[in-house]
């Protein structure tokens, strides 16, 4: 089983404008990194869960990591976003590892859930076991 990422969606106000980012125009997406993942051979072939106002709300798969002349680090992504269920998630600086186990799951072709709800209701939803 892979092993994923999450990250912030930094700067990015709504998830529209992040899929706006995944155009397919590109081959790949690369996120800039100052350190290589300790585990990243496990990561390669898994996902970066992006979370947006506190709910994990769309994956991108990892297909590979570079070095950067600078001495940084490219995350490469494929670029295509999937969105996922919505699920509470803290902020945190960086990245953190996800197991495979803890990572919600695909919405299925068709199905619908409208815009993600946002990470302080899903979460409090969740305190209350609705979600």
């Amino acid at each position: 089983m892979p092993l994923h990422l999450t990250k912030i969606a930094f700067r990015c106000s709504s998830l529209a404008e992040l899929e706006a980012w995944f155009d397919g125009r590109t081959p790949d997406k690369r996120l800039r990194t100052r350190y290589l993942p300790k585990r990243h051979a496990e990561i390669i072939g898994g996902s970066l869960y992006w979370i947006h106002e506190h709910a994990i709300i769309a994956r991108a798969a990892i297909t590979g990591f570079e070095q950067r002349p600078d001495g940084h680090w490219d995350i490469v992504l494929e670029n295509r976003l999937h969105r996922v269920h919505p699920r509470p998630k803290r902020a945190h600086q960086g990245w953190r590892y996800l197991e495979d186990a803890d990572a919600p799951a695909d919405l299925l072709d068709g199905e619908v859930v409208g815009d993600a709800m946002p990470g302080k209701l899903v979460s409090e939803l969740a305190k209350l076991g609705l979600v």
